[in-house]
Parts: C-alpha cells; sequence; structure tokens
C-alpha cells in the first residue's frame, strides 16, 4: 500500500495542491516533473475515489414517510 492509499480525502487535495503548486512554477527538472505529475495523477484518482465514496454513502440515506431522514442502507444494497 502506497502512502496515498492511506490518505484522507482532504490530505490528499493538499498533497495535489502543493504537486500542482510545484509544477507551476517551471523551475523543476524535467525528470522530477514527470515525478511530480504521476504522483499527481495518483493524488487526483485517490480523491475521486473518495468523492465518489461519499457521493453513494449519501445516496444511501433513507427517508421515513413524512420525508426526514431516518438512518443509512448499506452500501452494498443489502
Amino acid at each position: 500500500m502506497s502512502d496515498i492509499d492511506s490518505m484522507s480525502f482532504e490530505d490528499a487535495m493538499k498533497a495535489l495542491e502543493e504537486v500542482v503548486g510545484q509544477l507551476e512554477h517551471g523551475d523543476v527538472p524535467l525528470d522530477r516533473s514527470i515525478e511530480l505529475y504521476e504522483r499527481g495523477a495518483k493524488l487526483k484518482e485517490r480523491c475521486a475515489k473518495l468523492l465518489k465514496e461519499a457521493e453513494e454513502r449519501v445516496e444511501k440515506i433513507t427517508l421515513n414517510a413524512d420525508g426526514t431522514p431516518q438512518g443509512t442502507a448499506p452500501a452494498d444494497g443489502q
């Protein structure tokens, strides 16, 4: 497991912003730029995955008869 795989959404976003900042300066050697780009792509994937999981959890919130949330249904539909 890489360090990215264990990051929270907030940590991954912060790290991604740092990568983008370094790349935007333009004074990074080519090899380092490629490494940063690859890390940025992995961080983006991590953020997207966590965001999708959060969206799925929100979608599973169940409502009672009057429309107020009463709990959540399991994400796997059981």
